[in-house]
């Protein structure tokens, strides 16, 4: 069956998508959970060691306090508190944490550091798993053991306002609630007002227990800002205003002889640099941790804060509540709160807390009586019990006392090993899942390596010999085969597995898809194999004598795009993933300046012939030019790999990315400061003139119009939201959401966007006019520049603006002059895309997604556009070269009709290559100390930008040039 090399490299692309959603499937592990019971109940408790007589066996501390309040400050990280200027912009708790009757901690958050798995963390004490971050749009109920489920069975009444993230994490929970969306990041006022007007009204009342509040505020002035922003002080100190008056009301109803309050203050994650959050830098994973109480003792003075884990606060607060701690729960008790009750109930509340902990470990570690941390529990629990024989026989000897003190160090310990040992196993690997996709993969990755002649050949069609192999013996006996081996696997696998649980229907249709694409292989590799490379046509990488010929630029691309591939296997360059594009792209464009010189110097005083027959490709054939045309196109062409690298070096400054740098002042950071906002006003204005004048030479007149109408409602968006200011505007004007200059915006898209899509299906469907098609073409690039322009912020507007005059500088007089064939372009379309993708700013750090985008124009939460616009911000850089790519290649006359096909073909082996590689890594670096810090952010980032190729495809194969159409 022959195929065009545009649609078998599309198809492949959308089965390797399948692939890896398989293997993400198995890799992103089920968390640590034990199966004995689905809840723990009062009944479960264990005795306490050696108690004696019966009615003392069970015997359960009191709880310690009547009345808990949570207040969870959204990206409250510790430094907001702790640090420097927490006096001025925190004074009253910092009064609390320096003279009060409080604890203070730095509570460490384990990534990924999103508000749904954290609060996760928080009620369960486990440690969520890694792709809870997708689960963070939209959050399921919450089934397993948590403090919340365990505090309601109890008859705790539990009120709540706040992120509507708890109310679908625990629907019918809450005996009262208020819900305000967490994701619409741009309101950082209202969101936390809904909760506060409650405050009053709530705080009078005596029917309730536990008082649950989540303010959004902090987080969104991050997100929109940053951590530096002159509006996080007045959020800190409105949120200081909030915690004196919950604490004066909690004061003023403590009475004698009742059991003491608990008013919590912490934050659910912390806040980058840049303001967002998702990864593991320590700003993001240190957050502020303060427990006040009369229960305790009060400070005399500053005191550094301990360091505990943000999981420690579930068995806390169960203890301090009188509840059984949740049995996933890996955290363990903070001994401070323990400290004014008696030898015999801290003993007590430390063997309920290692109990729990070991039968957990017990029941997700086949080897755990080898763990450290349970042996010496078990020596703690029976040292307990020796000393509770004592203890009852009344002896009152200081010889006890010690004993007990020695017992209490031994449970600290065994506790902390045990949390250890848990918290590494963060759980199970489905490896037959994982397996089963990175087969699929590779299967699909060397059918599409061996297809590469006839791809890359003049007639662009691959031969595939679908019917012999699913009529040949071996299919069906390979079909047996693989059945036998997954009903093997199946009946005996010790843990549920995904692919287990999928019908027979879809698990039959995979094992003869993968049955057919290994006849398929082996099919093609003998065909090619004795005879070496067989084309229907010239193959572009052959020379006349029918050898392989790879010119100096060839081998360059083909080294770096190897090399940055085995580069992944290295955690270091995954973090500054940066710098290899970087470097990549600077030798690409002293490449091309050599590849320049050549033509107009070294090979000016030849012949015609030699001239051509010197050059990397022959697609196209360049006419007479007048002399002066030619001298000044010469020194335009001699400029442009220069200036190219001018354009690199400036935007690598303006943003810092990585890890190791990211820290660092950058230009961005000084054009966003107040006291610079005139610069980038003007700055924006020249950008998005510039931007104008690039896009709009190829679109119609009414595209036009519409393109510069869109363009100053870019402007206006951004001055209505106090990014930049028009000449009549004061600094210090209050800043809106710019919903309707957004809308404005959108319209002209969309505008824009059905022009563009109108004169591409005249050109396909009425005309064969390539005029017509090379216009919509352009026009619905110039649609999706006007849409980045929207969402890029004011800082950005140089990428897009320097990547818009890169791409017309080089088409014009480097890929066009030079005569490089579709290959080549499309690996150097994918080297400036990727190289774009971190010069906006962006990392293989979750925590550098900018949300904030998936909100602009919208007055509340719609998942769908949100999910679009971050998706097309984030990834605008790649997707814009891609989109860049198909427009060249289909609207060049002088190309052959197949350019397009190979360009798509070369783009789907340059995401296969990598994607397929790097699921190898992380299987091999499972157990690696960054497997959750680094490897597996950049596993969903190469699964997203793998899809996002897939769809371009698509693109690339309804703008392909029939077979039959002639080159005109």
């Amino acid at each position: 069956m022959k195929v065009r090399s545009s649609v078998f490299a599309c198809f492949i692309l959308m089965f390797e998508v399948v692939g890896v959603a398989l293997f993400l499937r198995g890799f992103f592990p089920v968390p640590v959970k034990s199966s004995f019971s689905s809840k723990s109940r009062l009944s479960d408790l264990p005795a306490e060691p050696l108690a004696g007589s019966p009615p003392n066996s069970s015997r359960l501390p009191h709880p310690l306090f009547r009345r808990v309040v949570l207040m969870l400050v959204d990206a409250l990280r510790e430094d907001f508190v702790f640090g420097p200027t927490g006096g001025s912009d925190m004074p009253y708790t910092r009064y609390l944490v320096e003279k009060g009757s409080s604890h203070s901690f730095v509570a460490k958050a384990r990534p990924p550091t999103v508000t749904m798995p954290r609060i996760k963390a928080l009620t369960t004490g486990s440690i969520p798993g890694f792709i809870d971050v997708v689960m963070n749009l939209n959050s399921p109920a919450l089934l397993e053991d948590n403090l919340i489920w365990q505090a309601k069975t109890a008859g705790k009444r539990i009120v709540f306002y706040g992120d509507d993230t708890w109310v679908r994490l625990f629907p019918k929970h809450f005996m009262e609630y208020d819900g305000t969306t967490s994701f619409f990041v741009s309101d950082y006022t209202e969101v936390d007002n809904n909760v506060t007007r409650h405050l009053d009204s709530t705080l009078k009342r005596d029917d309730w227990d536990i008082l649950i509040l989540h303010y959004l505020g902090l987080d969104h002035i991050g997100h929109i800002s940053g951590p530096h922003s002159s509006l996080v002080q007045p959020k800190l100190l409105e949120m200081d205003n909030i915690l004196k008056k919950i604490h004066s009301s909690l004061v003023s109803k403590e009475t004698e002889g009742s059991l003491p309050y608990l008013l919590v203050l912490c934050g659910d994650h912390g806040m980058s640099e840049t303001g967002s959050h998702g990864g593991s830098s320590e700003p993001e994973v240190n957050t502020a941790l303060v427990l006040i109480s009369p229960a305790f003792k009060r400070k005399a003075g500053m005191e550094k804060p301990g360091v505990v884990e943000q999981v420690d606060l579930a068995p806390t607060l169960a203890l301090g509540l009188g509840l059984p701690i949740s049995q996933n729960s890996v955290g363990r008790v903070i001994p401070g709160i323990l400290e004014e009750r008696s030898l015999r109930d801290q003993l007590r509340f430390l063997h309920l807390n290692g109990h729990q902990l070991s039968c957990l470990l017990r029941d997700s570690m086949p080897d755990y009586e080898k763990e450290a941390g349970f042996e010496q529990f078990r020596v703690a629990e029976k040292a307990h019990g020796s000393w509770m024989k004592l203890y009852l026989e009344g002896n009152t000897s200081e010889v006890l006392t010690n004993m007990g003190k020695k017992v209490l160090k031994q449970y600290l310990e065994a506790l902390a090993a045990m949390s250890s040992a848990l918290s590494k196993q963060l759980g199970k690997y489905d490896m037959y899942s994982m397996i089963a996709g990175m087969v699929f993969v590779f299967q699909l990755l060397l059918v599409l390596l061996l297809a590469m002649p006839e791809a890359l050949s003049s007639s662009a069609t691959v031969d595939l010999p679908v019917l012999s192999s699913l009529l040949s013996l071996p299919f069906y006996l390979l079909c047996l085969l693989l059945a036998s081996v997954h009903v093997l696997v199946c009946t005996s696998a010790e843990s549920s597995c995904y692919f287990c649980s999928l019908s027979w229907g879809l698990v039959f249709a995979a094992v003869a898809f993968s049955s057919a694409m290994f006849c398929i292989l082996i099919s093609i590799a003998t065909r090619r194999l004795p005879l070496g490379p067989t084309v229907h046509g010239k193959s572009p990488l052959r020379s006349s004598a029918g050898e392989w010929s790879l010119s100096e630029l060839d081998v360059l691309l083909l080294a770096g795009t190897v090399g940055h591939t085995l580069s992944l296997a290295a955690s270091s360059f995954v973090e500054e993933e940066h710098q290899t594009w970087y470097f990549l792209l600077n030798t690409l464009c002293l490449a091309v300046f050599q590849d320049v010189c050549r033509k107009y110097f070294r090979e000016q005083r030849r012949s015609g012939d030699e001239e051509e027959h010197l050059l990397p490709s022959k697609d196209s054939h360049s006419s007479a030019h007048p002399k002066q045309e030619i001298i000044s196109e010469k020194w335009l062409a001699l400029a442009t790999p220069p200036f190219t690298l001018v354009c690199c070096r400036l935007l690598r400054s303006l943003n810092q990315t990585g890890v190791q740098w990211a820290h660092l002042p950058d230009v961005s950071h000084w054009l966003n400061s107040s006291e610079h906002k005139m610069v980038l006003s003007l700055l924006s204005a020249f950008c998005l003139l510039l931007i104008y004048g690039l896009v709009q030479r190829r679109c119609s007149p009414v595209s036009k119009v519409a393109l510069a109408l869109g363009l100053l409602g870019v402007y206006s968006y951004r001055a209505a939201v106090g990014n930049v200011l028009f000449p009549w505007q004061h600094s210090g004007r209050t800043a809106s959401k710019g919903t309707v200059e957004a809308r404005f915006v959108y319209v002209f898209v969309l505008g824009i966007l059905f022009s563009g899509s109108k004169d591409l299906l005249r050109s396909q469907i009425i005309t064969a006019d390539a005029k017509l098609k090379s216009r919509g073409l352009w026009e619905i690039y110039g649609g999706l520049v006007l849409l980045v322009s929207l969402l890029f912020r004011a800082h950005n507007l140089p990428v897009l603006c320097c990547g818009l005059l890169i791409q017309t500088l080089m088409a014009q007089f480097i890929w066009k002059k030079l005569h490089y064939d579709a290959a080549q372009i499309t690996i150097m379309h994918y080297w400036f895309g990727q190289a774009f993708f971190y010069f906006q700013g962006n990392s293989n750090n979750i925590g550098t997604v900018d949300i904030s985008v998936g909100f602009v124009g919208l007055e509340s939460y719609i998942e769908v556009p949100a999910i679009f616009l971050t998706a097309l911000s984030t990834y605008a850089g790649p997707l814009l070269w891609a989109c860049h790519l198909v427009c060249y290649l289909s609207s060049e006359r002088e190309r052959t009709p197949v350019a397009v096909s190979h360009g798509c073909y070369c783009l789907a082996l340059l995401r296969s290559v990598p994607a397929a590689a790097y699921i190898v890594l992380v299987t091999v670096l499972r157990y690696h100390l960054f497997i959750w810090s680094v490897f597996s952010p950049k596993l969903l980032y190469e699964s997203m930008h793998l899809l996002l190729t897939a769809g371009v495809c698509v693109f690339f194969i309804t703008m392909e040039k029939s077979p039959g159409s002639s080159q005109s």
